[in-house]
């Protein structure tokens, strides 16, 4: 199924699930390399079609900073699930679905500066739908096993292995690494990542394939 036929699918649902509701949360999962920005970005503007204002809530606003990172000497594990500030990102969501009627401020990801931006995006009063997206929202390991409440609905998108390798690998030499160093990078710490998603994540409303 390609990303259109996947995005009209996912808003089809969400939209028959939310009713009334003034605001709906979607969490959108996945491992590394999948393409869960790409699908946010089409929902975001599917639901834009359909009238429905919407926004994307990313789990990668949460990275512990590199300086917390090398202090414990985490860095070259940066991704992984102890990498990020769980609790955090919980108590943002929880917010999020009590005050729908306020401007939320939530942080972003700057890939280029490989750091997080507080305030780097504004949740409105108008944004019904949002998409909640990050690797291990469906993980079913304390603490995000707890987080299971906070949606609405599930998405998990899945490749297969060959398809994230490559795409991981191209990721890392995009970012300027040597092919020795970018095949490294995501056989040491990104693959391994994907495999714990695909290990130990707990059931999902709507199971996707992303395309290669």
């Amino acid at each position: 199924m390609n990303l259109a036929d996947n995005t009209r699918r996912i808003a089809d649902l969400a939209l028959e699930r939310a009713g009334n509701r003034q605001r709906f949360i979607l969490a959108l999962a996945g491992p590394p390399g999948v393409g869960k920005s790409t699908l946010s970005d089409a929902l975001v503007e599917e639901f834009a079609r359909r009238g429905q204002p919407a926004a994307v809530v990313p789990m990668d606003g949460f990275h512990l900073d590199n300086a917390v990172l090398d202090a414990r000497g985490d860095r070259h594990r940066k991704g992984a699930p102890f990498t990020f500030d769980a609790d955090g990102f919980a108590a943002l969501m929880r917010r999020l679905g009590r005050e729908p009627d306020r401007d939320i401020a939530i942080p972003v990801f700057d890939r280029e500066l490989d750091l997080s931006r507080a305030g780097g995006r504004i949740i409105e009063p108008g944004h019904r739908f949002l998409i909640a997206e990050g690797n291990y929202l469906l993980l079913d390991q304390p603490p995000w096993r707890e987080m299971g409440g906070l949606f609405d609905m599930s998405v998990m998108l899945t490749a297969s292995p060959e398809v994230l390798s490559q795409r991981l690998i191209q990721r890392w030499l995009d970012h300027g690494l040597s092919a020795p160093e970018a095949t490294a990078r995501a056989l040491g710490n990104d693959i391994p990542n994907a495999e714990l998603v695909f290990q130990s994540s707990r059931a999902t409303d709507v199971l996707l394939e992303s395309g290669s």
